[in-house]
């Protein structure tokens, strides 16, 4: 990726080949103004496992900009791009 693409800015397919994947973390935070009350918010986005850096420059730019107090993340990722499934039979057949 050059300096101004982002992973949001460039298509799937291509960030999978350099190594993203769908990431999903599920973030929960203090409500400011109850602050002993959790709220929930999903963050979803290309990353790559295990730094995560895009999921940790959002979490920066919350911690800075975002009243709410982080709690906990919890992060999931799911790799669609997959080695594909190859079967064998013992059929043969002719088609004329």
């Amino acid at each position: 990726m050059s300096g101004t693409d982002t992973p949001a800015a460039t298509d799937g397919l291509s960030l999978q080949m350099k190594g993203y994947r769908l990431s999903t973390a599920e973030i929960l935070y203090h409500m400011p103004d109850h602050p002993g009350l959790l709220q929930s918010f999903i963050w979803q986005h290309y990353d790559i496992a295990p730094k995560f850096p895009e999921l940790h420059r959002f979490l920066d730019f919350w911690v800075e900009n975002i009243d709410g107090p982080l709690h906990s993340v919890r992060v999931a990722r799911y790799d669609l791009v997959t080695p594909g499934d190859t079967r064998f039979t013992d059929a043969w057949m002719q088609i004329h």
